[in-house]
């Protein structure tokens, strides 16, 4: 049903497809009814993915084709794929179904000579080049530290932006005027040209008011005199690029009284403009930092300076400082109360030392003394006297310690005969003889047996 009305698929039972069917169908007839070939085209949007597959479109002056050449094919090839390179590639036909698009997959391809875009630019460029417009001698060098530089490029564009911030980051403290101008296009060259023009008139910017400026800040731009210019823009194919190849714009850069720097797409990326600059920067970003190194270098110099200032002042303090104090110090030596001071302390001093020498006097008299009494006493009659006594005494109790009286109070008993002789043998005893004993308590009589 649509619209109200039912439709009618047909008394055979057909049923609508869905989009991956018909794709499907359409990606089937393509790829089995156009057999593989060459096809001749210049080469742009070109696109080189990590993966090593390589994407770009072919073209002419009536129609273009996307074309893929994916990692293992594209290892094999020799000739290596420029933007604006005229090649002839070998492919078959294909459909993308996600997107419902063809595209050519290209297995080879060889070079077929310079694309138009290319023999134009090597054509004016030799062209120039015998002008001298690229003549090393030419170039000039760039302001160390620029107080105004103009930038002609388009105001909304991205390059604006990364130029600004890289700028901003890194502390820069110039002043940048953006001279509009388109970047890409017919009439782009024309512009960015009259914007050099403009930035380069000799006395005319004193007489403009901010009306008549292109652009302006807060606080106006008339009567400025420009540093340094800086054209260019972000990167993009040679199509998107080719008005900073373009002569007018060329030759008004080469003329330019102000020094300029060429900041054109990116690193790749080479222009007739950035011949006739002075200065070649990669990016516009390269540009700002370029531009913004001087400033950099002579922060961190006066960094350094500062610090080094700021050391050699603390040193001359202190030592200024270690003066006064040795200044101060000899004063208050000098002063009346510090020498009364130094009197007392000089007698308190003088008394201790007295004292202790009258001290160390005495205890040496009366060790003297001690010595003298104990040799005294070492000789004294008396001492003698009680020392021989000691030793009688000793010889006494030694002699009676050895007497019989002695022996016999042990327990010993002493043996006689009849005649009172000590028995001293036992074989001299007959038996019935009678003996006498003595006892330490006594005296008995005892019959041999």
């Amino acid at each position: 049903m649509i619209g109200g009305r039912e439709i009618d698929l047909g008394s055979g039972g057909a049923r609508a497809e869905s989009v991956s069917e018909f794709t499907r169908r359409v990606k089937t007839l393509l790829e089995g009814g156009l057999k593989p070939g060459w096809v001749r085209g210049e080469v742009s949007n070109l696109r080189i993915q990590a993966s090593g597959h390589v994407y770009f479109s072919l073209k002419d002056a009536g129609a273009q084709v996307r074309a893929v050449m994916f990692r293992g094919d594209a290892a094999r090839q020799t000739v290596k794929l420029r933007e604006g390179g005229q090649v002839v590639v070998y492919g078959e036909a294909s459909v993308y179904e996600a997107r419902g698009e063809y595209q050519l997959i290209v297995r080879a391809l060889v070079d077929d000579g310079t694309g138009r875009l290319q023999r134009e630019f090597e054509a004016l460029k030799a062209r120039l080049a015998v002008e001298g417009l690229f003549a090393k001698e030419r170039k000039r060098a760039l302001p160390r530290l620029p107080r105004t530089v103009g930038f002609v490029t388009s105001p909304t564009g991205a390059a604006v932006q990364d130029f600004l911030r890289i700028l901003v980051r890194r502390g820069w403290r110039g002043r940048v005027v953006v001279l509009p101008a388109k970047v890409q296009g017919e009439g782009a060259a024309a512009e960015c040209a009259a914007m050099v023009a403009y930035a380069n008139r000799q006395g005319a910017l004193g007489g403009m008011t901010d009306d008549q400026w292109p652009m302006t800040n807060e606080n106006g731009a008339g009567g400025m005199d420009f540093d340094l210019l800086v054209v260019g823009r972000g990167g993009g194919s040679l199509e998107d690029l080719w008005a900073f190849n373009e002569e007018v714009l060329v030759r008004a850069v080469a003329a330019s009284r102000v020094p300029v720097i060429s900041a054109v797409g990116h690193e790749i990326d080479f222009t007739l403009c950035d011949f006739a600059a002075d200065v070649r920067a990669e990016t516009p970003s390269a540009a700002a930092e370029l531009i913004s190194s001087g400033f950099v270098a002579e922060t961190e110099r006066l960094s350094r300076l500062a610090k080094t200032l700021n050391g050699e002042a603390e040193a001359v303090m202190g030592a200024a400082r270690e003066r006064l104090d040795g200044l101060r110090a000899r004063l208050k030596l000098l002063s009346p109360a510090a020498q009364v001071e130094r009197g007392w302390l000089r007698l308190d001093d003088l008394r201790n030392r007295l004292e202790a020498d009258l001290a160390r006097s005495t205890q040496m008299r009366r060790h003297a003394a001690a010595l003298l009494a104990g040799r005294l006493a070492a000789v004294s009659p008396a001492r003698r006297v009680e020392a021989e006594s000691q030793r009688l005494l000793g010889l006494w109790k030694r002699l009676q310690a050895a007497s019989p009286a002695s022996v016999l109070n042990r327990g010993f008993v002493i043996a006689r005969d009849e005649r009172g002789r000590p028995v001293t043998r036992a074989a001299a005893l007959q038996p019935g003889e009678r003996i006498g004993l003595e006892f330490g308590d006594g005296r008995g009589v005892a019959r041999v047996e």
